[in-house]
């Protein structure tokens, strides 16, 4: 049954498929074992022997933080990680690939970070965020930098705000365990919603490559105004969906946060004083992860004489569910009084694109660990500019420094900071 999904999965007949699984070879083991290590050393270096080679090896780490110092311990102590003798450039690396988390706050982020240290160099560790693989975010820069239109007014002369949301209309369901420990500004802002803002917001980095890339994201996330103990209760909010409490694996009386609101500024010459709002969370009434952009309207206002507000223009970048690109314009209606309307141009990735042309984010993100190429991967210091700005702000809801709020499952909270 497991072999029929596959194979209709990956578009191969059943020849093919028999072909292609000749290619692999299988090595059972647990990963709190030595055992299991030793055989898979084994089996390598009998296959260099036999092809007078030297094995690429890609260590793909998808288990709890927790685990990572005992599978460490265990492919250093079976020599899977020692370093091959010289060899040609396209063989003999090793690679590890790190889900997040990355960690539960800084000092444990700092402290994974010295354990992989221990075994690998900086360029051979892949922290893997997989929302970064997906064609819509890896889009973000082509949008913004392959568009003449777009940059001149991509700073706070003419943005009056930025608003990056990450709905889920889904709960929590059998992750108790694990989201009891984690609430939701940990779980997707921390990682995918800071990723999102210094894309949106980071310099023109020159060059698609990974270095110019990653200083520019690490530029914004260090630009982040820290909030104090004073800021963090009118520029947050944390609420919890009712029933969320009632959950297996979930403490009786938890107040870990379901859904969080933050308000935020980055300290730099082009986004200075502009209000930035993130927002995620679970139980909430859509699924919607976007980002906004509202454009200033400068004055004076060319607005008919009843008119008092004005017109402004907001582009909505839509990474799901429906991913593309949204703006709204303002035109006039046909008639003989100066009326005007605002209207929407749009653009939608799956209209545009054959389903085949789309790669998993997965992967994208495993085809670029074995070509060696970091870009959609975060980098340590991306991780502890995050991990300082989130930090204070977990203290404080910690210490109960704002309330704990409570909304109904598929409705959003309806106090705001």
């Amino acid at each position: 049954m497991v072999r029929t999904m596959v194979r209709k999965s990956t578009g191969l007949a059943a020849s093919e498929y028999s072909s292609f699984l000749r290619l692999f070879t299988y090595v059972q083991g647990y990963f709190d074992e030595r055992s299991g290590y030793e055989k898979l050393a084994s089996l390598l270096g009998k296959q260099d022997a036999k092809q007078k080679t030297c094995t690429n090896k890609l260590f793909h780490l998808a288990v709890p933080p927790q685990y990572y110092k005992k599978i460490f311990k265990h492919l250093a102590h079976s020599g899977l990680t020692k370093a091959c003798p010289p060899t040609p450039a396209e063989s003999g690396w090793t690679r590890v690939v790190v889900e997040k988390p990355f960690g539960r706050d800084l000092a444990t982020a700092q402290a994974l970070d010295r354990l992989l240290g221990k075994l690998f160099k900086e360029e051979q560790i892949y922290r893997l965020d997989h929302y970064l693989g997906k064609e819509t975010v890896q889009n973000v820069l082509a949008f913004r930098f392959s568009n003449a239109f777009l940059e001149p007014a991509w700073n706070r002369r003419h943005i009056e705000r930025l608003d990056l949301r990450f709905w889920e209309t889904d709960g929590v369901e059998d992750r108790g365990d694990f989201y009891d420990e984690t609430g939701a500004l940990r779980d997707v802002g921390q990682n995918h919603l800071l990723q999102l803002l210094a894309l949106f917001t980071m310099n023109n980095p020159g060059t698609f490559t990974a270095s110019a890339i990653r200083r520019e994201r690490i530029k914004i996330l260090r630009a982040l105004k820290p909030l104090s103990l004073k800021t963090i209760p009118t520029h947050t909010m944390r609420a919890q969906y009712a029933g969320y409490a009632k959950l297996p694996e979930v403490a009786a009386r938890s107040t870990t946060e379901t859904y969080f609101r933050i308000t935020a500024e980055l300290d730099n010459p082009n986004w200075r004083g502009v209000p930035i709002t993130m927002e995620g969370g679970k139980r909430l009434p859509e699924d919607n992860v976007e980002v906004a952009v509202t454009f200033k309207h400068h004055t004076p206002c060319l607005c008919p004489p009843d008119r008092h507000d004005h017109y402004q223009n907001v582009l909505r970048y839509r990474l799901r569910p429906s991913e593309g690109v949204v703006t709204s314009f303002w035109v006039k209606k046909p008639g003989t009084a100066m009326v005007i309307e605002e209207k929407e141009l749009g653009f939608n990735y799956r209209s545009a694109y054959a389903p085949e042309e789309f790669i998993d984010a997965y992967e994208k993100l495993i085809l670029d660990a074995m070509a060696g190429d970091q870009t959609l991967f975060v980098s340590t210091e991306e991780i502890e500019a995050s991990w300082r700005f989130i930090d204070p702000i977990v203290r404080a809801w910690k210490h109960k420094k704002s309330p704990l709020l409570f909304y109904q499952p598929q409705t959003l909270p309806r106090s705001s900071p």
